[in-house]
This record gives C-alpha cells, structure tokens and sequence, in this order.
C-alpha cells in the first residue's frame, strides 16, 4: 500500500477560485482588505508575508503592509493596533509572528478588535473555538488542516486524533477543533512519555513539532491519515516532522512538505477576511442578505 498524497496545493487553488468569483460578485464599492504589521527584518516573515500580500491581490483582497523596526515600543505597536481597529475600511488585522523579545506577544494579540482577528489568535476567539461557536475565527493552519482531513472523504467522528505539539498557533487550537469534529483527541508534546506507543494507536496524526523526520512508520498504524505542519532546513533540502518516504507505505493519506500544510493556512487567512468583511458590512449579522452587499 502507499499512500495518498494530499495535494494542498490544488486543494488551496481551488480554494482561491471559488473565493475569487464570490468576491467578484460583491455589488458594493468597498473590497475586503487585510492589514498585516510586521515587525523586525526576519527573513522568513518577510517571504511569508510577501506571499500573503501576492495571493491577496490574485484574488481582489486588499493588502496594506506596515513593516516595522524591531525597536519599536510596545506602547508605540498598541497604537497601531488601536488606529486599525478604528479603520473602517481595514477588515482583518494580523500580526507577523514571531515579535522580538521585549513586546508582550499576548498583549499585542489580545489588543486586536476580535471581529478583525482574521489569524484567530486573540483569547476572545480561541474561546469561543472552545465553545464550538461558529460566529469566532478560527486559527488559519488549524483551519486549512480540517479542509485537508475532509478533502479525503473519511469520516473524522469517533476517529482517535493525536496531535504532537501544543503551540498556541497549532497545537492547542488544531485539538479543539478535531473535538469539536466528534474526534477523541491526545496531545503529545516534549515532555509526554510514551509518545510512540501513544501516536501509533491513532487514526489521525497532527504533527507540529518541529523535529525533522521525527515520525517513522514505526510510529504509525496501518491505514492512518498523518498531517505534517513541520517545515525543517536540512542539507538535503526542506523536510517536514514525518519521513515521508518511510511513512507513505503505510498511512492511507499523507501531506507532502512542501506542497500540503503551508498552501491551506494562506488561504484559510484570506477566507477569514473575506468573511470578517461580510460581517462588517452587515453590521456582523447575516453573511449574505445585506442590502447593499450580496456576498453570494
């Protein structure tokens, strides 16, 4: 047996297709438009949001950059925030991750106005993801990786989901959402015991560590779904948390890296947007019955 590929980069351009043609269709003057501070001169940031920027305009989202020097205060970052939250015209806010050392990366995120929180991130959604309440953004790469699991057509109720990582961006929030999909859920993380014996009794495996090749089909049960969100430099080039070549004969779907985590998580970014600037239009009522904005 080996696996199917996952291809998230079809999957994101379809994706974009769909998303392109409802926003062609909005009969109203304003476009959606997504606002992202970046902070400091870290080079994969810079290429990250570049990209963000590139699929936005693809697509008729607009997408202002405010790049900033990483000696910025964090009073100074707060007003930032506070002069785009006012900004009716801007409709999703993000912030560049990771921030320098000296800025309180919790405080800068629980500034953002929550019905501009297109990244998710903000304690006011990630409750309500707790909650199940649809009306919250939900984390974008969490959010791309439930597209990806449903893209296979397997039923995710009842499936044994094993996330290995229990970061704010993945880990925690891709847990919450595969319980809200009526999986049962373990989270593993450096310092769980028995992390093999526990990942090979799963059905789905998340992995968000952060380790090359971590995951060997050792690990893996026959027949598993695995999901790799790592991104690794290595000699050879960029690998993901799982040996790909080592697992493919065994699970029944695989994402590739590069090519299936990273795609969706963009796209996921500029759905959220579209969907915050439907909101506003209509004052967060209905997505698709505003006089002045038909959205579908």
């Amino acid at each position: 047996m080996s696996a199917t590929i996952i291809d998230g980069k079809k999957i994101a351009s379809n994706f974009y297709n769909k998303l392109k043609e409802k926003i062609s269709k909005l009969e109203c003057e304003e476009i959606p438009v997504l606002a992202v501070i970046s902070v400091g001169d870290d080079p994969a940031s810079k290429v990250y949001v570049k990209t963000k920027q590139k699929r936005a305009q693809e697509i008729g989202i607009g997408c202002e950059i405010i790049e900033l020097a990483d000696t910025i205060g964090e009073n100074a970052l707060l007003e930032i925030i506070d002069e785009l939250n006012d900004n009716h015209h801007i409709n999703g806010i993000i912030v560049q991750l990771p921030l320098p050392k000296h800025i309180d990366q919790l405080k800068i995120l629980s500034r953002i106005n929550p019905s501009k929180d297109v990244d998710g991130f903000t304690p006011y959604n990630t409750g309500l993801l707790s909650y199940n309440d649809k009306k919250g953004f939900i984390s974008a790469t969490p959010k791309g990786i439930l597209h990806l699991l449903q893209s296979t057509g397997i039923e995710l109720s009842g499936k044994h989901a094993a996330v290995i990582g229990r970061s704010n961006i993945v880990g925690k929030p891709m847990a919450m959402l595969l319980l809200n999909q009526d999986c049962s859920v373990t989270i593993t993380h450096s310092k769980s015991q028995n992390i093999e014996d526990i990942v090979k009794t799963a059905d789905i495996i998340v992995v968000a560590c952060g380790q090359a090749k971590m995951i060997k089909s050792s690990w893996v049960k026959d027949g598993a779904t695995i999901i790799d969100v790592g991104i690794n430099r290595t000699e050879d080039g960029l690998c993901g948390d799982v040996d790909f070549d080592d697992v493919k004969e065994k699970a029944s779907f695989i994402t590739p890296v590069p090519g299936g985590v990273g795609p969706m998580t963009v796209a996921m970014l500029l759905d959220n947007t579209y969907t915050a600037f439907c909101r506003q239009q209509n004052d967060g009522e209905c997505l698709c019955h505003h006089k002045n904005c038909k959205c579908h």
